[in-house]
This record gives C-alpha cells, sequence and structure tokens, in this order.
C-alpha cells in the first residue's frame, strides 16, 4: 500500500506562519532595549600625565583608575586643548581648539575674600556646549565640581549653558581652598561647616606648629560634597539618560586632604614642611598630602562607579576620566619627586608635553573593548564631535573628529586629525602644532615672533630634547601656514599675540 504523504492546507500554513511571527514579536518584545548610554566625564585639575598607576606611577596608589583602564582603554596620545584651567574648560564644553575659542587664558575677576568672589572671564550668550548638546538629545544634565566660566550674574552661569543642574565652585581662585565658607548649588550658597580661611596666608618656618598648619583646615571637605551630590543626581536621573560633568579640584593646589588619607603616605617620603613661600597654603606634610589628594579622588572614582552598579546602569553607562592640563610646579608641589610628567618636558603652562598630554581613560562594559590601549592622537576638543556621533545629532560648530569609532572598535578605521593646533597667550605666548609625530613648539611669541620654530619627533623623542627644525624647513613652513589658517584675532588685548594691532611691546 503506499505512503500517504501529508500535506498541510494554506489555512493550516497561515496559522503556523501567524504562530510564529507571535513567538518572534513576543520574543524581541522581551529582549531589553538598549538606549543610548548616560555619559560621566571626570575632570582632574592639573594632574600631570605619569600621575596614575596605569600611566607608570610608582608612588602614589590609584587602584581604582588602574581598574578602570584594565576594563576599559586607556589612551596614550590624548591631549588637553590648553595648558591651564579657564580656557582647557572653555574649549572641553564648546569643541574649539586655541585659536577659535572665546576664553583663551584665566582672565581673573574680583579677588579671593567671599566679598569679592567675581570669577573668570564667562562664556558669552548663544555658546554651544556639549550640555546643550545633550539637552537636546533628551539627557538631564549635571554640572558638579569647579566651573570657572562665569558667575551666577553673568552669561556665562552654568544653568544658562545647557546645565539642569549645578553644584560647586563657580571661581575657580575660591577652589585655592578645599575648606570653603561654601559652595554654589545652583544660584544660592551651600553653607559648609569651615572657618574663614586665607588660603595664601604664609607660616613663620622658625616659630611654626601644629596650630599654625591646622589653620588651613576644616570640617567639610569641598570633594567630598561633591561625590555625595554627584551620587544624589545619578539617583535622581537613574531611569532617564544622563550626563554628568564631575570637574574635582584634585590635584590643584593648596595641598588640603583629610588627615586620615595623609596618614597612609606619612613615612613613606623623606618629607620637609611647605611653608606656603610659594603661595597656596602651609603644608606639613606637602609630598604625603599630595600623594593622598590623588589616591583620594581615585577613592571617589571607585565610589561613583559602584554607584552606577549598584542602580544597574553600568553596562548603559560611558565613564571618561582626563585633567584638564599638566602637573603644577608651584604650591609645596614636587613634579620631579612623582615623575609626575612621566619624563615628558614641560608642565601647566607649558605647550610641551608636560603641559598638554593627558590621560584618558574610557569604559563602557560590553562595549569598549577592555584592556585596550589606543594610540589614537586626540583631543579634549573632539568631545563635542565625540558625543554627537554617540547622540546622533550632527554639529557643525567644532573644531573635533568624534573618537567614538575608537572607542567601540579600534581596530576598524577612524578619521584622524591632519594635525593638532595649540595657542596660549600666557607664559609669553605659545603655538605648538602636531602633524602625525612631528610636534612644531614657538615660544615667547609676544615679544619676540622673530624666534624660530623647535621642532620634534615624538616617535623617537617623546620628551622633546632634540631640536630638528634646521633639518625640515619645509615642516616649519607647514606651520607658519597653518596658524595662518587657523588663527582668530581674539576678543580683547590680553589674549592676542599672533597678529596684533597693537604694539605689545608696550604692554
Amino acid at each position: 500500500m503506499p505512503m500517504r504523504i501529508y500535506k498541510p492546507s494554506f489555512m493550516m500554513k497561515a496559522s503556523l506562519v501567524l504562530v510564529l511571527f507571535q513567538l518572534s514579536c513576543i520574543h524581541a518584545w522581551s529582549q531589553p532595549k538598549r538606549k543610548t548610554p548616560n555619559v560621566i566625564y571626570i575632570y582632574a585639575d592639573d594632574m600631570g600625565y605619569g600621575e596614575l598607576g596605569c600611566y607608570g606611577q610608582q608612588k602614589i596608589r590609584t587602584p581604582y583608575l588602574d581598574r578602570m583602564a584594565r576594563e576599559g582603554m586607556r589612551f596614550t596620545d590624548h591631549y588637553t586643548s590648553t595648558p591651564v584651567c579657564a580656557p582647557a574648560r572653555c574649549m572641553l564644553m564648546t569643541g574649539k581648539h586655541g585659536g577659535h575659542t572665546y576664553i583663551h587664558g584665566n582672565y581673573e575677576m574680583g579677588g579671593f575674600a567671599d566679598s569679592l568672589e567675581g570669577g573668570q572671564m564667562p562664556l558669552p550668550e548663544g555658546s554651544f556646549t556639549i550640555a546643550k548638546l545633550m539637552q537636546q538629545a533628551g539627557y538631564a544634565t549635571g554640572a558638579i565640581g569647579k566651573w570657572g566660566m562665569g558667575m551666577v550674574n553673568t552669561t556665562g552661569f552654568p544653568l544658562k549653558q545647557g546645565f539642569d543642574y549645578f553644584y560647586g565652585f563657580l571661581d575657580q581662585k575660591q577652589a585655592h581652598n578645599y575648606y570653603p565658607t561654601h559652595l554654589w548649588e545652583n544660584d544660592h550658597w551651600d553653607t559648609l561647616r569651615n572657618p574663614s580661611i586665607y588660603v595664601h596666608k604664609s607660616v613663620d618656618s622658625a616659630k611654626a606648629t601644629d596650630a599654625d598648619f591646622d589653620y588651613f583646615k576644616g570640617k567639610d571637605y569641598a570633594p567630598a560634597k561633591m561625590t555625595e551630590k554627584a551620587l544624589a543626581f545619578i539617583e535622581r536621573n537613574a531611569r532617564k539618560p544622563f550626563f554628568l560633568y564631575l570637574p574635582y579640584t584634585i590635584p590643584h593646589v593648596s595641598l588640603q586632604a583629610p588627615d586620615e588619607w595623609v596618614k597612609r603616605y606619612i613615612g613613606q617620603f623623606n618629607e620637609q614642611p611647605y611653608y606656603g613661600q610659594a603661595g597656596y597654603a602651609a603644608c606639613k606634610y606637602p609630598l604625603s598630602t599630595y600623594a593622598a589628594m590623588i589616591s583620594y579622588l581615585d577613592a571617589q572614582v571607585g565610589i561613583i562607579m559602584e554607584k552606577i552598579k549598584q542602580l544597574g546602569l553600568d553596562d548603559n553607562t560611558l565613564v571618561f576620566f582626563s585633567s584638564d592640563n599638566g602637573a603644577a610646579f608651584n604650591g609645596g608641589v614636587d613634579r620631579f619627586f612623582f615623575n609626575s610628567t612621566g619624563g615628558l618636558r614641560g608642565q601647566k603652562m607649558d605647550l610641551f608635553e608636560g603641559g598638554i598630554r593627558e590621560p584618558l581613560i574610557a569604559r563602557w562594559p560590553g562595549t569598549i573593548p577592555a584592556g585596550t590601549t589606543s594610540g589614537l592622537v586626540s583631543a579634549q576638543f573632539d568631545m563635542v564631535a565625540t558625543l554627537a556621533e554617540l547622540t546622533g545629532q550632527k554639529v557643525g560648530h567644532t573644531d573635533g573628529i568624534s573618537f567614538l569609532p575608537e572607542l567601540k572598535d579600534h581596530t576598524k578605521a577612524q578619521k584622524k586629525h591632519e594635525y593638532l593646533y595649540f595657542e596660549y597667550p600666557e607664559n609669553g605666548g605659545q603655538l605648538a602644532i602636531r602633524i602625525g609625530n612631528w610636534k612644531g613648539v614657538k615660544l615667547d611669541v609676544r615679544h619676540h615672533p622673530e624666534k624660530p620654530w623647535l621642532l620634534f619627533n615624538l616617535e623617537s623623542d617623546r620628551n622633546e630634547t632634540t631640536d630638528l627644525a634646521a633639518q625640515h624647513p619645509e615642516l616649519i613652513s607647514q606651520f607658519q601656514a597653518i596658524v595662518k589658517k587657523e588663527h582668530q584675532q581674539a576678543h580683547i588685548r590680553e589674549w592676542e599675540f599672533v597678529d596684533p594691532k597693537f604694539n605689545t611691546k608696550d604692554q
């Protein structure tokens, strides 16, 4: 008897297709939709390239940032936009390099006393900032730490520049004291339990007592308050995308840290008291205190990361860590003892590598490959373009290039800068340009524009010891053409040094 072959009817086929379709829909609906990630940008203050364990530091312990590097990507050739506080922050916020930025230097207003708090040159009305970019993408935005780009009653106030919430120092002069009488929460004072301290008071070295050093201590440590407010901001916004800009003031002088942190290092270094002779607070244990400050900052990063994990946000949060400029040189800091620049030439206020090359660590579990190192030549003014691509937006007013492809898979093609341009009006007026592995530096431009360019091959001479300018006149000509192309006239006389319309020698 022949075998009968069963053939399902048309209706049965249709029913089967419908069931399979419904099952696929249920499966799709059951999968969590991956939303645009939260972004946290942690910014140290005056941290040198070599001050973290993952960048070669031997004397200061930074376990949490070292772990962040192991779990994410560490950049070796990342740059701040300029070597001092306020303009570096402006360029990070606006995506402009030193030739196009509105704020070029630390233009101070007011004084150190609470009654004279005046801040720095404010960002102008109409500036396009990272915060505004993220607001456009539906993010809650917060800035907690040191601002330095305008007080409450100016156009530069953070809440006028795209931030929904601000807490910290508006005036960076106030940030010289880690135990201030107040911090700003949005547009009002948050009064702290600290006495009024004149932080630049010196101590008589012949008569100094513990009480003289204790004058510079208080009860509420500003970075601890910043962490407290950062945790609260994250909790408030855990159910929606958020952007948190977290510019801590560590390790910028003054040398001040909680006693329990300083004690962790006392006895490990051969150190002498700092009496305040070069400005900023006197400190009995300057080396131990500096190390303690960096370890304290490292611990705050650990606290932030733990909060993200507790809230179930770890895989959907992109965290960056960097610094505004190179290591400091005053206020009792000994950058040579700690090899703070990792051997690089220069320091804060220099356009040599020690003043502008910065650590950059990026962590985003499941997206950024863990334990990777990137040699991509990048700069902080790239952040606007990077976060624009991350949030699916286009920006036409930035000097930066998105390095999101590098973050996601550094084996793929990443668009690269033809060159990086640096311009800094202070410390004599300086220019620097990096083209591939070539780096040009021009010093004292304000008073001696005829001075020749210095030229270094960073591939073979990362510490900029050997000037090769005489051997490559074609590069010097290229540098001159780039300056002519990229420089825009500054809006105040004090900042214009490249193409002045006045006699700078009369200043």
